[in-house]
């Protein structure tokens, strides 16, 4: 794919270690590139399950997809503050207008305060016998796991509320723009 060009609409597909798809989510639309990561953003968007079930996220959010890193990070503007949702997963790649990892179970939930919690453990353990991942990938997501952590103690780009709304900002222009903007949506900072 040629370079990504900013207000270009995208679609995300989460698969599992075993190549089935988990989850689908339509509308992203690119914002920039900065050195480390690929920036977009959406609000309200529809999400579809492996199942078939469809529903809508509740917020605005402004997602990045890491260069070399095995986690993406979601920034989701709620009234309450800005919360993120890491998930630990491959390194993406760009087919044809979709974002495509592999999700591997273990998630990061940030909250507005800093603090922060482990998600799916559980799940993680299941899916690591069921599919057979390898030493060498528990290593890797364990690795990533922590370096995230630190990036969430040191506050490291995304994990800035002011960077957030500044992107979401963007993309609030960008949807003005092209006249998909649903008002009324917006982050109120």
């Amino acid at each position: 794919m040629d370079k990504l060009k900013k207000g270009e609409k995208f679609n995300i597909h989460s698969y599992k270690h075993d190549g089935k798809i988990h989850r689908a989510w339509s509308d992203v639309i690119f914002l920039e590139e900065i050195d480390s990561a690929y920036i977009f953003a959406n609000n309200k968007t529809t999400v579809t399950e492996s199942d078939g079930r469809t529903w809508r996220t509740k917020e605005g959010a402004v997602i990045y997809f890491f260069k070399d890193c095995w986690f993406n990070i979601v920034g989701q503007l709620k009234k309450d503050g800005i919360y993120y949702y890491c998930n630990l997963a491959t390194p993406f790649v760009i087919d044809d207008y979709t974002i495509k990892y592999i999700d591997y179970d273990l998630d990061l939930r940030v909250f507005p305060d800093g603090s922060f919690k482990i998600l799916d453990q559980h799940e993680y353990k299941y899916h690591k016998n069921k599919m057979s991942y390898s030493d060498d990938m528990d290593k890797i997501l364990q690795y990533e796991l922590s370096k995230l952590i630190d990036m969430v103690r040191n506050k490291i780009i995304p994990f800035q509320p002011s960077i957030i709304s500044k992107h979401y900002a963007v993309y609030e222009a960008e949807y003005k723009k092209t006249g998909i903007f649903k008002k009324g949506l917006a982050y109120n900072k």
